[in-house]
């Protein structure tokens, strides 16, 4: 597979956002944890090829809006994965998400009819290749905690209270987490 890499300046560090031939986003990680996107694209797409290009002009200027406070803006992004059903289907049950909230692996697992997957919903969590955008770090531990993120717990610490910063939406019980 054929794939283009532009490096994003952002708040939380350098971005590598990887879009394929037809303009979807594949990946979305953090410069420092480059071997990790590898790795994902790897197990995603076998072989592939990267090459440095621009993404999108609409991915760019959607990652910059929610950068600036505009949350829904990332709604507008193109995104593409492979991934067994199950990932494919929490990765879908994660854009529920609203910004400005969290709901715990447990409630995760109940809202893809798999109740009993919790552990298997925090793996296939920590497989989905395209962060932010397909929100994985408003899953949060069942005491409220904030646990493992695979651009560091610092980083999903820094988007929540971005996205609680902007959010229209007030969490509930759901929507807490522990600093």
């Amino acid at each position: 597979m054929q794939l283009r890499l532009e490096r994003l300046a952002s708040p939380v560090g350098e971005i590598l956002l990887v879009t394929g031939p037809d303009g979807a986003v594949r990946a979305l990680d953090f410069a420092d944890y480059e071997p990790r996107m590898h790795r994902l694209l790897h197990r995603h797409y076998g072989a592939y090829h990267l090459d440095d290009g621009a993404a999108p002009k609409a991915a760019t200027e959607a990652l910059a809006a929610y950068f600036e406070g505009h949350l829904t803006a990332l709604a507008d992004i193109t995104t593409a994965t492979a991934g067994s059903e199950f990932q494919r289907s929490v990765w879908t049950a994660l854009m529920t998400i609203a910004a400005g909230t969290t709901q715990t692996y447990g409630a995760l697992a109940t809202a893809i009819g798999k109740p009993a997957a919790s552990r298997a919903v925090g793996l296939a969590n920590g497989a989905n290749p395209i962060a932010i955008i397909v929100p994985c770090h408003r899953v949060i531990g069942a005491n409220g905690s904030l646990t493992g993120y695979g651009g560091g717990l610092k980083r999903k610490r820094w988007l929540l209270e971005h996205e609680q910063r902007y959010s229209v939406h007030f969490a509930g019980p759901q929507g807490r987490f522990s600093l």
